[in-house]
């Protein structure tokens, strides 16, 4: 198979809307990071997600939408609470888990009894829903538990050959997953920090709870996706230094020096601010921008991880994050990627 390369043109739009009606795969970019569609309701497109991208069957899939109004095409029934996060942050990065309607396959859910719904904001994103008239399934459009795509050409690096299409609506503007809130449990349960902030939803609902252990597992299948514990990582293994911004940059710097020592090639990934203390080290360098600006840092994550992983380096070294606002996202993220993490 060949995977089309399609612009954002309404004619392009209309084709990829077609293939989705086909049960063909279809990428497309979302406000958050790029989604890898398919027709939610027809099992054998929901069946070649998974074979895409190599992901399990435990780990179930998010279901987009147009427009709220469309909630009842995949759920059963709807929280009275839905109405006012529906108004806050729909369109946007936040997924609601909820039950789920009879019409979508099992295989979506990871077989539970609940399914992960949102109504993203891109307008590319909304373009293709409106066009397919089809609820979508589309969970991060790479091979599972790979770095997330913010560029069309990442997902083409992970995916050529595997899908139809891919729409290149250039880098997306938040560059992280959403957030995954549950609706069914009282409070509602933050399962995944995301594009919006615990803050915020906190603000319009009051207190909710924080997930502090796996919902599921490869039995039951996981309540949503993005719980599990090594996840959203590169090819070549990540060193996360955790602790006090001073205490963990300083301990960066000496795990830098003992791996260049022992001959090893490094990369590093580090806000601005920390760039003093390491530029004379012979290292391949990524920035996520200031520290001030955890928007920009999401923005720049993923894509940053990948031109790392580009260049090979044995190790690569980043350090641990501010866990408030969208700091508890990037947090979450590289702790997943990470494949050690040390305490400074």
């Amino acid at each position: 198979m060949q995977t089309q390369r399609l612009d954002t043109s309404s004619a392009a739009i209309a084709h990829a809307a077609e293939l989705l009606r086909r049960g063909e795969l279809v990428a497309f970019p979302t406000e958050t990071v790029y989604g890898l569609g398919g027709n939610a309701l027809d099992e054998q497109a929901v069946a070649a997600i998974f074979a895409a991208k190599g992901r399990p069957a435990s780990d179930p899939l998010i279901v987009h939408l147009a427009d709220p109004r469309e909630l009842a095409r995949v759920v059963a029934t709807i929280p009275a609470l839905v109405g006012q996060l529906a108004a806050a942050f729909w369109p946007g990065p936040l997924t609601l888990i909820l039950p789920r309607h009879p019409q979508v396959p099992l295989a979506v859910t990871a077989g539970r009894e609940t399914v992960a719904v949102r109504v993203p904001s891109h307008p590319i994103a909304r373009a293709l829903l409106v066009t397919a008239d089809v609820p979508v399934a589309a969970p991060s459009a790479n091979r599972f538990g790979h770095t997330s795509p913010t560029t069309a050409d990442h997902v083409l690096a992970d995916l050529a050959g595997r899908i139809a299409a891919v729409i290149d609506g250039g880098p997306t503007p938040i560059g992280i997953e959403s957030t995954v809130l549950d609706c069914t449990t009282t409070p509602p349960t933050l399962l995944r920090p995301g594009g919006i902030s615990l803050e915020a939803i906190e603000s319009i609902i009051g207190p909710i709870h924080i997930r502090t252990r796996p919902t599921g597992d490869e039995q039951t299948g996981m309540v949503s996706p993005g719980l599990l514990e090594r996840h959203y990582a590169p090819d070549h293994e990540l060193w996360l230094i955790s602790g006090p911004p001073a205490l963990a940059l300083a301990r960066l710097r000496r795990e830098a020096e003992a791996a260049l020592a022992a001959g090893l090639r490094i990369g590093l990934l580090l806000p601005d601010e920390d760039l003093a203390i390491v530029r004379d080290l012979p290292a391949d360098t990524e920035t996520l921008g200031p520290a001030s600006d955890p928007a920009q840092m999401a923005q720049r994550l993923y894509a940053a991880l990948r031109a790392l992983d580009e260049r090979q380096p044995d190790r690569i070294f980043a350090r641990d994050l501010d866990e408030t606002g969208l700091g508890r996202a990037l947090r979450d993220r590289l702790r997943r990627a990470a494949a050690r993490v040390i305490e400074a």
